[in-house]
Protein backbone atom coordinates (compact mmCIF):
# COMPACT_ATOMS: atom_id res chain seq x y z
CA UNK A 1 0.00 0.00 0.00
CA UNK A 2 2.85 2.64 0.08
CA UNK A 3 2.57 5.59 -2.57
CA UNK A 4 5.31 4.61 -5.28
CA UNK A 5 5.87 8.37 -6.11
CA UNK A 6 6.20 8.87 -2.69
CA UNK A 7 8.93 6.54 -1.69
CA UNK A 8 10.86 7.65 -4.81
CA UNK A 9 10.80 11.09 -3.61
CA UNK A 10 11.16 10.48 -0.08
CA UNK A 11 14.46 8.32 -1.04
CA UNK A 12 15.49 10.53 -3.53
CA UNK A 13 15.70 13.60 -1.86
CA UNK A 14 17.73 12.09 1.46
CA UNK A 15 20.52 11.25 -1.25
CA UNK A 16 20.79 14.49 -2.86
CA UNK A 17 21.67 15.76 0.32
CA UNK A 18 24.23 13.44 0.83
CA UNK A 19 22.43 11.77 3.55
CA UNK A 20 22.16 8.00 4.23
CA UNK A 21 19.06 5.57 4.27
CA UNK A 22 17.67 2.24 5.62
CA UNK A 23 13.95 1.24 4.38
CA UNK A 24 12.37 -1.10 7.44
CA UNK A 25 8.87 -2.98 7.20
CA UNK A 26 6.54 -5.19 8.96
CA UNK A 27 7.62 -9.03 7.92
CA UNK A 28 4.27 -9.09 6.44
CA UNK A 29 5.08 -6.42 3.56
CA UNK A 30 8.34 -7.21 3.29
CA UNK A 31 7.86 -8.41 -0.56
CA UNK A 32 6.07 -4.79 -1.50
CA UNK A 33 8.91 -2.85 0.33
CA UNK A 34 11.63 -5.32 -1.34
CA UNK A 35 10.53 -3.95 -4.83
CA UNK A 36 10.62 -0.29 -3.65
CA UNK A 37 13.94 -0.35 -2.18
CA UNK A 38 15.03 -2.67 -4.48
CA UNK A 39 16.22 -5.47 -1.84
CA UNK A 40 16.97 -3.26 0.89
CA UNK A 41 14.14 -3.50 3.23
CA UNK A 42 14.86 -5.20 6.51
CA UNK A 43 12.20 -6.15 8.77
CA UNK A 44 10.60 -3.21 11.18
CA UNK A 45 11.54 -5.74 14.65
CA UNK A 46 15.34 -4.89 13.78
CA UNK A 47 15.41 -1.27 13.75
CA UNK A 48 17.10 0.62 16.39
CA UNK A 49 16.62 4.20 16.30
CA UNK A 50 19.98 4.80 18.32
CA UNK A 51 21.29 4.05 14.75
CA UNK A 52 19.69 6.79 12.87
CA UNK A 53 19.26 10.54 13.34
CA UNK A 54 15.28 10.46 11.82
CA UNK A 55 12.65 8.82 10.48
CA UNK A 56 10.09 9.03 7.49
CA UNK A 57 6.72 7.19 6.75
CA UNK A 58 5.95 7.76 2.76
CA UNK A 59 2.34 7.44 2.26
CA UNK A 60 -0.08 5.42 0.55
CA UNK A 61 -3.33 3.51 1.65
CA UNK A 62 -1.09 1.10 3.39
CA UNK A 63 -0.78 3.47 6.16
CA UNK A 64 -4.29 3.76 6.50
CA UNK A 65 -5.13 -0.29 6.17
CA UNK A 66 -1.63 -2.02 7.07
CA UNK A 67 0.24 0.18 9.37
CA UNK A 68 -2.72 1.12 11.02
CA UNK A 69 -6.44 0.93 11.17
CA UNK A 70 -7.50 4.42 10.54
CA UNK A 71 -9.26 3.37 6.95
CA UNK A 72 -12.07 1.75 9.17
CA UNK A 73 -11.78 2.96 13.03
CA UNK A 74 -10.89 6.64 12.20
CA UNK A 75 -9.64 8.53 15.76
CA UNK A 76 -10.28 5.08 17.42
CA UNK A 77 -7.63 3.33 15.43
CA UNK A 78 -5.22 1.04 16.56
CA UNK A 79 -1.08 1.38 15.30
CA UNK A 80 1.22 -2.07 14.15
CA UNK A 81 2.73 -2.66 17.53
CA UNK A 82 6.29 -2.91 16.19
CA UNK A 83 5.66 0.77 14.96
CA UNK A 84 4.27 2.15 17.49
CA UNK A 85 6.84 1.46 19.55
CA UNK A 86 9.87 2.23 16.62
CA UNK A 87 8.17 5.73 16.93
CA UNK A 88 7.00 6.28 20.66
CA UNK A 89 11.32 5.52 20.37
CA UNK A 90 12.39 8.05 17.90
CA UNK A 91 9.83 10.48 19.83
CA UNK A 92 10.88 9.84 23.27
CA UNK A 93 14.56 10.36 21.69
CA UNK A 94 13.58 13.72 20.69
CA UNK A 95 14.46 12.71 16.88
CA UNK A 96 12.60 14.35 13.95
CA UNK A 97 9.16 12.50 12.13
CA UNK A 98 8.30 12.83 9.25
CA UNK A 99 5.08 11.56 7.31
CA UNK A 100 3.56 12.17 4.05
CA UNK A 101 0.13 12.00 2.87
CA UNK A 102 -1.91 9.79 5.20
CA UNK A 103 0.82 8.76 7.11
CA UNK A 104 0.32 11.45 9.62
CA UNK A 105 -2.79 10.24 10.74
CA UNK A 106 -0.50 7.30 12.65
CA UNK A 107 1.23 10.49 13.87
CA UNK A 108 -1.67 11.82 14.82
CA UNK A 109 -2.91 8.45 16.75
CA UNK A 110 0.13 8.01 18.81
CA UNK A 111 1.25 12.02 19.39
CA UNK A 112 -1.69 13.46 19.68
CA UNK A 113 -2.39 14.15 23.64
CA UNK A 114 0.93 15.93 23.13
CA UNK A 115 -1.17 18.45 20.96
CA UNK A 116 1.26 18.08 18.00
CA UNK A 117 0.47 19.84 14.83
CA UNK A 118 0.64 17.98 11.37
CA UNK A 119 -1.25 18.61 7.79
CA UNK A 120 -2.86 15.76 5.18
CA UNK A 121 -3.72 18.56 3.39
CA UNK A 122 -7.16 20.01 3.22
CA UNK A 123 -9.24 17.22 3.61
CA UNK A 124 -12.14 18.53 6.13
CA UNK A 125 -13.51 15.15 6.89
CA UNK A 126 -9.84 13.35 7.85
CA UNK A 127 -8.97 16.91 9.85
CA UNK A 128 -11.67 16.52 11.59
CA UNK A 129 -10.83 12.78 12.70
CA UNK A 130 -7.29 14.07 13.32
CA UNK A 131 -8.86 16.75 16.12
CA UNK A 132 -10.37 13.82 17.78
CA UNK A 133 -6.90 12.65 18.75
CA UNK A 134 -5.96 15.46 19.84
CA UNK A 135 -3.90 16.82 17.54
CA UNK A 136 -4.13 19.99 15.56
CA UNK A 137 -4.50 20.05 11.53
CA UNK A 138 -3.18 23.09 9.71
CA UNK A 139 -3.88 23.07 6.10
CA UNK A 140 -1.28 22.85 3.71
CA UNK A 141 -1.07 23.03 -0.01
CA UNK A 142 0.74 19.89 -1.87
CA UNK A 143 4.28 21.29 -2.68
CA UNK A 144 4.54 22.45 0.93
CA UNK A 145 5.15 20.82 4.68
CA UNK A 146 3.97 21.17 8.02
CA UNK A 147 6.50 21.48 10.51
CA UNK A 148 6.04 21.14 14.73
CA UNK A 149 9.90 22.11 15.61
CA UNK A 150 8.51 21.59 19.13
CA UNK A 151 7.79 18.17 18.95
CA UNK A 152 10.18 17.37 15.51
CA UNK A 153 7.20 16.09 13.86
CA UNK A 154 7.19 17.12 9.81
CA UNK A 155 4.58 16.52 7.72
CA UNK A 156 3.23 17.07 4.11
CA UNK A 157 0.50 16.36 1.66
CA UNK A 158 1.51 14.96 -1.18
CA UNK A 159 -0.52 12.76 -2.46
CA UNK A 160 -4.22 13.51 -0.68
CA UNK A 161 -4.31 16.05 -3.09
CA UNK A 162 -5.38 13.81 -5.76
CA UNK A 163 -5.28 15.70 -8.55
CA UNK A 164 -1.25 17.08 -7.69
CA UNK A 165 1.27 16.16 -10.02
CA UNK A 166 4.25 14.03 -9.53
CA UNK A 167 6.53 17.36 -9.31
CA UNK A 168 4.04 18.97 -6.95
CA UNK A 169 3.97 16.07 -4.55
CA UNK A 170 8.05 15.29 -5.16
CA UNK A 171 8.70 19.23 -4.12
CA UNK A 172 6.87 19.03 -1.07
CA UNK A 173 8.65 16.01 -0.25
CA UNK A 174 11.93 17.78 -0.92
CA UNK A 175 11.30 20.84 1.09
CA UNK A 176 10.53 18.34 4.65
CA UNK A 177 13.17 16.28 3.80
CA UNK A 178 15.54 19.16 4.06
CA UNK A 179 13.81 20.39 7.08
CA UNK A 180 14.25 16.62 8.75
CA UNK A 181 18.26 16.61 8.18
CA UNK A 182 18.28 20.19 9.18
CA UNK A 183 16.16 19.11 12.42
CA UNK A 184 18.66 16.07 12.73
Amino acid sequence: GTEITEAVSTLTSITALGADYQCYAPAHLMEESHKISRDTTKDLKSLDPGNYDGIVLPGGFGAAKHLSTWASAGANCSVNEDLSKTLNDFYNAQKPIAACCIAPVILAKLFGNHEVTLTIGNDIETASEIAKTGAVHETCVVDDFVTDRAHRILTTPAYMFGDAKPSEVFRGIQAMIKELVEIA
